[in-house]
């Protein structure tokens, strides 16, 4: 899960009730075997149920001048600034599921490969944030439309790839994302995406020994992997490997300043 999206969220033990909010998949110790609990409705919700989320008078006032432009502007690439000024401001107010629907309306005129993986990004980013299954699902499979229009042109993009693959994990195939990420692995045993994503899919099916390999390749490649060093100490205080746990949290302590981060560690210390 890229970008972003957990470290800085953990505080204390909320980490694991993080983990237990991802995607509910069960995986064998094989990472095989998977199977999904409860989906529910898979059907997209409204456009106005995406990206009509309030905001500050200023805000929308300043969207709806540039959003009343857009329906009138007929040059495809006057139309393409204009709805890629309304996607990165509702970015930048953290509404990413409406800077999706506007990048994705550009890439509807356009048609190219540019317009097609800043879309699928963009999906992608949004489904990492979303939390009613719903949309989750409608987010996801948005995101794998766009991406696999990529990866039809370049299949060795395996950053998207792993994005697809995970986006499969909080489907109704979940086997799909993880036999992805197998394939990711064999083709590269490096892969930061597809090693931090493994262990996480472990750690969220209780098989912290499992996820603790997964991490221990992860950061002896990649190092400076904040999360996965720090998920690698929880993996490890999980299954009772007290001592190594005590010294990778310590390691994580000497690798940032995040007050965040740190009062999450500490926590774990004083229980060990």
């Amino acid at each position: 899960m890229k970008k972003s999206q957990i470290i800085i969220l953990v505080v204390g033990i909320a980490v694991i009730g993080l983990l237990y909010s991802l995607p509910r998949v069960v995986v064998d110790n094989e990472e095989g075997n998977a199977e999904i609990v409860d989906q529910g409705n898979i059907s997209g919700p409204s456009v106005e149920t995406l990206h009509d989320a309030p905001l500050s008078e200023e805000a929308r006032e300043t969207l709806d001048a540039i959003a009343s432009k857009l329906k009138g502007e007929t040059d495809k690439e006057k139309f393409a600034i204009l709805a890629d000024t309304l996607a990165l401001i509702y970015a930048q107010v953290g509404k990413f599921d409406s800077a999706a629907y506007f990048l994705e309306q550009a890439a509807l005129k356009l048609d190219n490969l540019q317009t097609w993986e800043k879309t699928g990004e963009a999906y992608y980013e949004a489904y990492t944030f979303a939390l009613n299954e719903q949309k989750v699902a409608y987010l996801a499979d948005k995101s794998r439309t766009y991406l696999n229009k990529v990866l039809e042109v370049n299949p060795q993009r395996l950053d998207l790839k792993t994005k697809v693959a995970m986006t499969y994990v909080s489907s109704a195939n979940p086997m799909q994302g993880i036999t992805m990420l197998r394939e990711i692995l064999e083709e590269d045993p490096t892969n930061e995406d597809g090693l931090f994503n493994m262990g996480v899919l472990s750690m969220q099916s209780g098989q912290y020994k499992r996820a603790a390999e997964r991490f221990e390749e992860l950061v002896r490649y990649h190092p400076d992997h904040l999360q996965g060093q720090f998920y690698l100490a929880v993996s490890y205080f999980e299954s009772k490997q007290t001592n190594k746990a005590k010294r990778q949290f310590q390691e994580v302590q000497s690798m940032t300043t995040d007050p965040m981060v740190l009062a999450s560690v500490e926590s774990y210390l004083e229980k060990l």
